[in-house]
């Protein structure tokens, strides 16, 4: 699936509950993200290695170096395209989507294993790619790994009480995002088939995600 499937010049307006009103845009400042990380990090000891949990993006571009990379789950959260996004996968006027942890369910993905003594400064590029506008709550979930280990993983949470949660949309809506939204690192389409894709080769695929993706294009 490419961008060929995009049709720019479709009337977003057209479609009821699309474009969202999302309000100013709110980044965090440098002072709130490393609170944010100062925060979540509280209980690490600053050398032990840690996990980080993919479920979108992360899996096929983690961006940041690995010691170990294992097929995982983690209960009582599910995946699904809940964040409005007016930059990375959208525009303010197009705004695209991208995937979340919500409550409810489970969700499989990629359990990451950071070297603790280089950590630091990776996870504060991972705090500027995920966290700008504070639309997760950095979370560390119990994480089932494929050969029986049972780890506490770093990954991000949904917040409810932001204006991008989407809740659960339309497939009308999803349809027209997927033909429109376009942001600075390319279409909420490539965006969510990339993720399909590599969740299949990773012999784990989501078929609910698979399903909304042949419903609306």
């Amino acid at each position: 699936m490419t961008d060929s499937h995009l049709d720019s010049d479709l009337p977003a307006a057209t479609c009821p509950g699309y474009p969202p009103r999302l309000g100013v845009a709110r980044y965090l400042t440098d002072e709130q993200m490393a609170a944010s990380l100062a925060d979540t990090l509280q209980g690490w000891d600053g050398s032990s290695d840690l996990w980080l949990f993919g479920y979108g993006s992360l899996i096929w571009n983690p961006g940041l170096p690995t010691v170990e990379a294992v097929r995982a789950r983690v209960h009582g959260y599910h995946r699904g395209l809940y964040l409005w996004s007016r930059v990375n996968r959208g525009t303010p006027e197009q705004p695209g989507l991208v995937l979340a942890l919500d409550r409810g369910g489970s969700c499989s993905g990629i359990a990451f294993r950071l070297a603790g003594a280089t950590a630091r400064p990776h996870l504060e590029a991972l705090w500027r790619r995920e966290m700008a506008m504070g639309s997760y709550r950095p979370s560390w979930l119990p994480c089932a790994l494929a050969h029986g280990q049972r780890v506490l993983a770093l990954s991000f949470v949904m917040r409810r009480d932001v204006p991008t949660y989407t809740g659960k949309l339309p497939d009308g809506v999803v349809k027209t995002v997927l033909r429109c939204a376009r942001g600075r690192y390319g279409t909420t389409l490539d965006y969510v088939s990339r993720t399909v894709e590599a969740l299949r080769e990773s012999g784990m695929p989501d078929r609910a995600l698979e399903a909304l993706l042949e419903r609306c294009l």
